[in-house]
């Protein structure tokens, strides 16, 4: 347990937490939305500061990041705790955890522990992931700090739902972010992760300009996000942002309280990839989809093939340099 950085005391010993969009007002003895951070006393305590529920040294492809250091590995940590409520969450037994399991599980590792355990297992970076960095901000900050020191990069998976202040001060030690980009409607927000729309567009477009190098991952749900229109207003929105930013459209299983629904074909991934190469994305990859060719990189202005992937799997990569062999055409990213 450690007192967080970003709160504020109020009247009658609540607290105001400043650490993502929603900004809890939180009373004595209460947590906040996450579940992981807790009023006491008028102070308030991050309950899994150097507590990870989760730590794997894992393909960069995983994240996904496939424009950042292909073919590496990165040592990948998660607490419990999230600051959204998605319907359709893949790791809801470690997201929701503080909500429906009462008590908080992990096991004791500093910051430096988790950074001695990259170097030794030749990871090139560190990644805050499976659940939500944001929730356990103080401990990833002061771990990527550490791996910043030692030469390691910091990868950031998020839902984006920080508030400008926390998002302001971790730049500096984040180096990349897959950022999950839901929806495009603020009632699908609302009613499926319970959450707003906007603070998300907002920190995406606060990273791209403050230099990190940002990935936009949108699953794809029937019936829900999968529409024509809404995929044209992602593909225009990540186009604002620059034609090189890469989109990953991610097919949906069924899972925790969204069983409601078929998985999403290969050909719904399949269109939607075509929307975003149409409204001018030069990056647009499927995910969940092994062998299919949206996993490849290719060349965006000659079409060579430069970097060939079967899953999480590098099996081909020739921009090592960051230019494509054929044509000599400048491929955005981190390549080495």
């Amino acid at each position: 347990m450690k007192q967080v950085r970003w709160f504020d005391r109020l009247d009658g010993g609540s607290v105001l937490c400043r650490t993502c969009a929603h900004g809890c007002r939180i009373g004595p003895g209460k947590r906040g939305v996450c579940g992981v951070m807790e009023n006491r006393g008028g102070i308030l305590y991050s309950l899994v500061y150097g507590k990870p529920a989760a730590v794997h040294d894992d393909p960069i492809e995983k994240k996904p990041l496939f424009h950042f250091l292909p073919g590496t590995t990165s040592l990948s940590m998660a607490t419990a705790g999230c600051n959204m409520r998605c319907r359709n969450c893949q790791n809801a037994d470690l997201s929701q955890m503080p909500r429906e399991q009462g008590p908080i599980y992990g096991e004791s590792v500093l910051p430096g522990e988790l950074v001695e355990m990259a170097k030794k297992l030749q990871c090139r970076s560190m990644s805050y992931t499976y659940t939500e960095p944001s929730v356990f901000w103080d401990y990833a900050f002061d771990t990527a700090a550490a791996a910043k020191k030692d030469g390691l990069k910091n990868v950031f998976v998020t839902n984006g739902y920080f508030s400008r202040e926390s998002l302001d001060a971790v730049i500096p030690v984040m180096d990349a972010a897959n950022v999950d980009l839901k929806s495009f409607r603020e009632e699908t927000y609302t009613k499926v992760c319970g959450a707003t729309l906007r603070p998300v567009l907002e920190a995406i477009e606060t990273m791209v300009r403050r230099g990190v190098w940002v990935e936009i991952t949108t699953l794809l749900i029937p019936g829900l996000n999968d529409s024509e229109e809404e995929l044209k207003d992602i593909a225009r929105f990540i186009l604002g942002l620059g034609p090189d930013l890469p989109w990953h459209i991610s097919r949906f299983y069924p899972a925790y309280r969204m069983q409601d629904r078929l998985p999403t074909t290969t050909g719904a991934v399949k269109k939607a990839r075509t929307i975003g190469l149409e409204a001018g994305l030069h990056f647009v990859y499927s995910g969940n989809a092994p062998g299919d060719e949206g996993e490849n990189t290719f060349c965006w202005k000659c079409g060579r093939l430069l970097v060939a992937r079967i899953g999480f799997h590098v099996s081909r990569n020739d921009v090592p340099n960051g230019r494509c062999p054929q044509c000599g055409t400048e491929m955005a990213g981190v390549w080495k």
